[in-house]
């Protein structure tokens, strides 16, 4: 029942807190700190810009919608890379950016069911941020990872002290928002440190299992059912991403 700028507040503060933790013990914050530079500076902003309509949009719609439209973050980053980087895509990524559209559109076109049009798009502009830091990582590769993510959610508590009372919110929600930041936290250098581990293709193959994934959850834990247009659209999405990582790894393979 918290409000979303309480949620950002307190989510950012565990989130901040346990990820320059990590690198503290890891020995890595001084070296992020000089290696941030423009690049590191510009991820942070982008980020905290998503951050800041990613909350807003569960709120206003069902975590089936937003999972779906944010399994189109890849696509997005391709088109943003073609135009920006002039990288241009393989044939298959289009084709792929092209069904995830169609996915998106049958989303957002939809009858609404426990959601939005408004949630659904920041849902899109969140995503389309997020598009945003892969590029500037893929044109700045030696970009640190976990310290423009902590300062991206320090850069949100301004504002959120701002819009909302977060010290006013009720104690016995605390554990759940304190939660949620230290899940994301751990989800970012659990990932950061398995793409270490694995080749390129298979670390895109298993985030992409977090958007089936979400609106599974959702059904389980919140009896959450998605409108029949957004089954319809998240099944084209999932068709798109997972059909564009298996051929890239089948062709690589060759």
């Amino acid at each position: 029942p918290a409000d979303a700028w309480v949620i950002i507040f307190w989510r950012g503060v565990a989130a901040a807190g346990f990820t320059i933790g990590y690198l503290l013990i890891r020995g890595r914050l001084g070296a992020e700190w000089r290696e941030m530079g423009g690049p590191g500076w510009l991820v942070a902003v982008i980020s905290a810009a998503g951050t800041s309509a990613f909350i807003p949009a569960f709120k206003l719609t069902t975590i089936a919608n937003v999972a779906m439209i944010y399994a189109t973050a890849p696509f997005l980053a391709a088109v943003i890379a073609w135009i920006a980087l002039r990288e241009r895509p393989k044939p298959v990524v289009v084709v792929a950016s092209l069904l995830a559209f169609a996915g998106v559109c049958l989303i957002v076109g939809g009858p609404s069911q426990g959601g939005s049009r408004t949630g659904d798009l920041l849902a899109l502009f969140m995503t389309l941020m997020m598009a945003g830091t892969m590029v500037v990582y893929r044109r700045w590769p030696a970009t640190p990872a976990a310290l423009p993510s902590a300062i991206a959610c320090l850069l949100l508590s301004p504002p959120a002290l701002i819009f909302s009372a977060p010290f006013a919110v009720d104690l016995g929600q605390m554990p759940a928002l304190a939660g949620f930041g230290l899940v994301f936290a751990l989800a970012s250098v659990l990932l950061s440190e398995g793409s270490r581990r694995l080749p390129a293709s298979e670390t895109a193959l298993l985030s992409a299992l977090e958007t089936p994934f979400a609106p599974v959850l959702a059904w389980l834990v919140l009896a959450e059912i998605p409108a029949t247009m957004s089954l319809m659209g998240g099944a084209v999405i999932l068709a798109a991403v997972f059909g564009a990582q298996l051929v890239q790894i089948t062709g690589r393979r060759r």
